[in-house]
């Protein structure tokens, strides 16, 4: 989580590539998309004034995910340094106008993690993961909600994200369990 937030920090300038990068990250990691649903994207998915994206998910599923403070001030300034697009316009453009490709988001993430001093293994990937364990661990949700979120259709996927160390789930047992081992 420190890496993923340390990297969307590193993420600096205003020129529209880096703007579009930037609203990449904060996206991906805001709502825990699959680096597919973020690339299916049109303009019209997003709703900035009610902070919601319609993803299509795995098996041609619709779901809304909140989208984060962070995530929508990127995007309000990739958005308004493209000059507001219509509905139907992919969001997310390559240099020719086209529709990003998961290989290019993969590419340019890579890039802005060497930039920025990160010589760690992540993708994409890693910030729905991030996204999964930050949720669970640091902001208490329970599992049944982050599957909702990620668009999971069996619970035993979403607990595969949310590996959580045992320190965790001694902290959480101590302070759930009427008999858990906190002295009163």
């Amino acid at each position: 989580v420190d890496q993923a937030c340390g990297l969307m920090e590193k993420t600096g300038g205003n020129d529209l590539l880096t703007l579009r990068d930037r609203a990449i990250l904060e996206t991906l990691y805001s709502c825990g998309l699959r680096i597919s649903e973020l690339t299916g994207l049109d303009v019209g998915g997003v709703d900035l004034d009610q902070r919601l994206v319609r993803v299509m998910g795995k098996g041609r599923k619709e779901r809304i995910v909140p989208l984060g403070r962070k995530a929508l001030a990127a995007l309000e300034a990739y958005l308004h340094e493209r000059g507001n697009p219509p509905p139907d316009a992919p969001l997310f453009l390559n240099y020719r106008g086209e529709r990003l490709t998961p290989r290019s988001i993969q590419r340019h993430m890579k890039k802005h993690l060497i930039q920025a001093g990160i010589f760690s293994p992540a993708t994409p990937h890693t910030l729905r993961h991030s996204f999964a364990t930050h949720l669970l661990v640091e902001g208490g949700a329970d599992l049944r909600a982050i599957q909702e979120l990620l668009g999971h259709a069996s619970l035993s996927t979403t607990q595969k994200y949310t590996q959580v160390g045992i320190d965790h789930l001694m902290a959480v047992y101590d302070k759930a369990h009427p008999r858990g081992r906190r002295k009163k």
